[in-house]
């Protein structure tokens, strides 16, 4: 019996997993199909809970904007106060007086109980003259006028505003010997309207508790505690411990610091974790003083209405998913078992390893997919193997070609030396130019390897020298200055004499009286750079930029002859394409050609270098 429902299990699963991927994700969906009203309900209440959420945030986000427009208007009013000292020209003479007298003390008594009555919160007003005179007007029960440690430190502040007026965060001052009382100030510096010079400081002293009347409607109606906080992190007032708030420990300071690193823009709102129970922070950052007020509300007083219906719509739905999510996860793992293993050979070959294979146990679409990989792979190994062998190919057949495109325009140029010196003279030299021709016909045809060495190239360039010296006599020196130990370097045929003809015939030639050309070498950076110069006509800058792009670009140009193109197109061919040719020239300077190869040093001279000394002997 257990073996025959093995075997009908065993055929029902060969089934499913031979069926299409269209019939799995039906099969899949018929687990499913009895969740949309647990699903709904759940959306019902998660939607319940966002509006409320939402509701909340925004009705706090209002609230705290409210208290924020409240303050910035209080704050602007006594800083609108602190410039009254400018407009009051009695006050300005007493600021510079240096004596004080009956009239300077009553004057300035009755401004400064002027502007104390400003505002009812204003619990003293201190004005400071030009000579360091102090002057004051405080609410009744104040006895200590202020302490003299005050004055240092009002200085620093107004000094550093300039003329603008300067808020003084929350601190404590004493009103009698052992009474204290926070307050924030307002001060500003006083400039004499006529000279614009410092005469003065004027200084109010704000009761901090003028925050109850703003802060306790924001609490009342958000059922959390509002916070202000200066703009360089200190707390200024606390909603819930008022009385307290500036003797807290160090909790609550962490807090504080907590909550301002969550403060990044103008206004927002943010969820977090303090003492073990999620808060709600909605804050508006204040544009007039820099201070930040923010809400923080439980989010356990928002949600309350609706946790127990929740927690019951949770626990029913949470039952049906955990029964659905298994036979799902079951079934989605079967399924998709073949094609992580699939992925998992595509990661491979995407590191280049193409010695994968995809093993198939079923005919549907994945096994069909899995098939299809690996003839993707064998064809791949296929063309890869063929775009290599091509390459090769064309390569060589490229660096073939470029060589003899270089030989012929070479040939031609000698043999019609030869005929020219051959009509206008029977001249001994002729003898010595065929001599010299055979030297590089030898050079250039008879040895077919692609690699030389430095010297064999540059005695390529001397015998090319003597041949030119026939034709063109006392026109030009040719100064080679390259080191031994660079003379062993294996190089690509035909390098530098293309680039010395081209100094020759399009720069020396068309130069009046004697010329002078040289090649010279040195290290850079793990490679040795050669140089061709000459002190021909050179060329104009169009010209120039012109032939750049055409070497860089490999591109065909009637303007430039074949002889540069193609040893940059050899060189890059062999070395890779940051090697290459680059010509600098200035007209009526000269010209300057520049190539680099790798520094391979050779510590003896090879065996094809000795061949070559025998045979040039």
């Amino acid at each position: 019996m257990v073996s025959f429902i093995r075997l009908a299990l065993r055929k029902m699963w060969l089934f499913l997993a031979n069926l299409p991927m269209e019939r799995k994700l039906i099969v899949v969906f018929v687990f499913l199909i009895s969740l949309p009203i647990t699903y709904v309900s759940y959306l019902s209440s998660r939607s319940m809970f966002n509006s409320v959420l939402v509701n909340a945030t925004e009705g706090a986000n209002q609230m705290t904007s409210n208290a924020s427009d409240t303050i910035d208007r209080y704050v602007a009013d006594l800083k609108r106060y602190t410039a009254l000292p400018l407009y009051n020209t009695d006050v300005q003479f007493y600021l510079t007086q240096q004596n004080t007298d009956w009239d300077k003390s009553t004057g300035m008594a009755m401004f400064l109980s002027y502007l104390k009555h400003t505002k009812e919160e204003i619990i003293a007003v201190y004005m400071v003259d030009q000579y360091g005179s102090v002057f004051y007007d405080r609410v009744p029960g104040i006895h200590e006028l202020y302490p003299e440690e005050r004055i240092a430190e009002w200085r620093t502040l107004s000094e550093e505003a300039g003329a603008a007026p300067v808020i003084q965060g929350r601190h404590t001052i004493r009103i009698n010997s052992n009474v204290h009382r926070e307050v924030f100030s307002v001060l500003r510096t006083i400039n004499s309207v006529s000279t614009l010079d410092n005469i003065g400081i004027l200084v109010f002293d704000v009761d901090i508790n003028l925050f109850k009347g703003i802060i306790d409607p924001v609490n009342a109606v958000t059922q959390g505690n509002t916070l202000i906080v200066d703009n360089n992190g200190k707390l200024i007032y606390d909603g819930e411990d008022a009385s307290n708030s500036m003797q807290t420990g160090e909790g609550q300071s962490l807090n504080t610091q907590l909550l301002l690193q969550h403060v990044n823009q103008q206004q927002d709102h943010f969820q977090i974790e303090m003492n073990g129970q999620s808060y709600l922070a909605v804050y508006t950052v204040s544009k007039q003083t820099g201070w930040t007020t923010m809400v923080t509300i439980p989010l356990a007083r928002i949600l309350s209405p609706v946790q127990k219906n929740r927690n019951a719509l949770i626990l029913t739905t949470l039952i049906i998913i955990a029964f659905a999510l298994c036979v799902a996860t079951f079934i989605s793992h079967a399924l998709t078992k073949p094609l992580k293993s699939l992925v998992r050979l595509m990661k491979r070959v995407q590191h280049g390893n193409l010695d994968v294979w995809q093993h198939s146990k079923y005919n549907d679409e994945i096994g069909m997919l899995g098939s299809h990989f690996n003839r993707m792979i064998i064809r791949v190994k296929d063309l890869l193997q063929e775009v290599s062998l091509t390459e090769k190919r064309k390569q060589k057949a490229d660096m073939r070609a470029l060589q003899n495109q270089i030989n012929p325009h070479f040939i031609y140029n000698t043999l019609e030396s030869i005929r020219m010196l051959a009509e206008s003279n029977d001249d001994p030299r002729v003898a010595k130019l065929t001599y010299l021709l055979g030297l590089q016909m030898r050079y250039s045809i008879v040895r077919s390897e692609e690699a030389v060495t430095i010297r064999q190239e540059l005695d390529h360039v001397r015998n090319y020298y003597h041949l030119l010296q026939i034709r063109f006599p006392d026109k030009f020196n040719l100064h080679i200055d390259v080191p031994e130990k660079f003379l062993h370097l294996p190089v690509i045929k035909l390098v530098f004499q293309p680039i010395v003809e081209n100094a020759v015939f399009h720069g020396l030639d068309q130069k009046i009286g004697l010329g002078t050309l040289s090649i010279t070498a040195w290290s850079e950076h793990g490679n040795v750079v050669f140089c061709v110069e000459d002190d021909g006509i050179g060329m104009d800058a169009a010209t120039l930029r012109s032939l750049n792009n055409s070497l860089q670009n490999g591109t065909e140009s009637e303007m430039f002859g074949i002889g540069l193109r193609n040893v940059n197109e050899r060189i890059r061919l062999h070395y890779g394409s940051s090697f290459g040719l680059l010509v600098e020239s200035k007209l009526g300077v000269g010209t300057r050609v520049t190539l680099r190869i790798e520094d391979i040093t050779f510590t003896t001279p090879s065996e094809d270098d000795m061949n070559y000394r025998e045979e040039m002997l």
